[in-house]
């Protein structure tokens, strides 16, 4: 595979905005569902537990197609596969809103999951490709800026669509903006200067194995793969019924709770404005435990706070030490295998995602039972133990 490209800034630049805003497609699009949840349990008479199989579905379905990606895109080139999943995703996230059914929107979600999983994942592989490892996680930012934003966006403006305009205008918005960003994408890859590296080896079930084996076999690799499930199952199997609990303890509208879930994504949204120096002043070390700090107190103490008011700026306590934890992880990962960056990029992303369903389906078994409570102080306690115990083995800076 081609080395880091040496080209003009704005040739750099450029398509890495494009992946950008296809990063704020994704995450809308995921993150949608959780406002929206309480509204699609009332609609098809279920419980919350039961109709967080539209966020299961859509994490499943990613977490697998993974595995798929990133083979194809180190072969036929990264930025091609990003513009295609691109356009498949604006057909299957406006299609949800035909869904007459909990099963048909399932199915849609589980389709809207399949065609999104590229974008991503490519697109940090993609990074990996151009950008020098010293100068990466700078640019990287770029796309979890636009990622958070989607995040904010999915959260807190969809809350808004879906108490004025209804859960089903919220998809037609989003499947809008994949289209716009589609048609981008196609235009940077005719006309721009995108990168087209890619390696020579054919493609062969025996040999794709054999190279997840030894990706995931490697002591770094593993320490990775472990932190990310555990993030994924703890944190984002809680985060499904954020919504869910708003409405419950407070009675709140669609609105508010789409404020003040869009706290999170303000929080994360803090972090990558101001990466740079947090990761100077404090290493992979201690972002690893400061973050584990922040999310231990804040998921621990969520079901005990009188207010809503007070729940939103924990959930922006909350947004800004998970996307420390993130962004430090996801950083690794791009140097997990750099002779497959795609595979190994699509490796981590299997395991976050798979991690997020089994998170989801876990916690909704034990939610209907025991409440939201907890959930949330089960999955903060775990997160804080073992962020610590990561970050204590990690042989990152300080």
């Amino acid at each position: 595979m081609a080395g880091p490209a040496r080209g003009g800034r704005s040739d750099v630049l450029r398509p890495v905005v494009l992946l950008a805003a296809g990063a704020f497609c994704v995450s809308s699009s995921m993150r949608i569902a959780e406002p929206m949840l309480p509204r699609i349990a009332q609609e098809f008479s279920v419980t919350p537990g039961t109709a967080s199989v539209i966020a299961t579905a859509y994490a499943l379905s990613y977490g697998v197609c993974q595995l798929v990606y990133g083979p194809l895109g180190d072969r036929y080139g990264k930025y091609r596969l990003v513009a295609i999943a691109a356009t498949l995703s604006a057909a299957a996230v406006a299609g949800a809103a035909l869904a007459q059914s909990l099963v048909a929107l399932a199915l849609l979600r589980l389709a809207s999951g399949a065609t999104a999983a590229a974008v991503i994942t490519l697109g940090l592989a993609y990074v990996g490709d151009i950008v020098p490892y010293n100068e990466r996680q700078a640019t990287l930012a770029r796309i979890l800026t636009g990622q958070l934003t989607g995040v904010v966006f999915g959260q807190a403006a969809g809350g808004i669509i879906i108490e004025y305009a209804g859960w089903r205008a919220a998809f037609v918005v989003v499947g809008a903006a994949f289209a716009l960003v589609a048609a981008a994408l196609w235009l940077e890859l005719r006309f721009g200067q995108v990168s087209r590296a890619r390696v020579s080896e054919p493609l062969r079930l025996g040999r794709l194995i054999r190279q997840y084996g030894r990706i995931a076999a490697a002591p770094r690799s593993r320490m990775i793969l472990l932190a990310i499930f555990a993030e994924g199952f703890l944190f984002f199997g809680a985060l499904a019924y954020f919504g869910a609990f708003l409405r419950s303890a407070f009675a709140l509208d669609y609105l508010r709770i789409g404020l003040v879930l869009g706290c999170f994504g303000l929080g994360g949204l803090c972090y990558s404005l101001f990466a740079r120096g947090f990761v100077a002043r404090l290493g992979e070390r201690g972002m690893m435990r400061v973050g584990g700090v922040l999310l231990g107190a804040c998921l621990g103490a969520l079901a005990l706070l009188p207010s809503w008011v007070v729940v939103a700026p924990a959930m922006f306590a909350i947004g800004f030490g998970l996307y420390m934890v993130h962004n430090t992880l996801q950083t690794n990962a791009t140097q997990m295998a750099p002779e497959a960056r795609g595979s190994a990029v699509s490796l981590f992303t299997f395991v976050f995602f798979i991690s997020q369903a089994a998170g989801v389906t876990a916690l909704g078994l034990v939610v209907d039972r025991v409440g939201y409570g907890w959930v949330f102080a089960a999955a903060g306690v775990g997160l804080f133990g073992l962020l610590l115990f990561f970050a204590q083995k990690s042989k990152g800076a300080r």
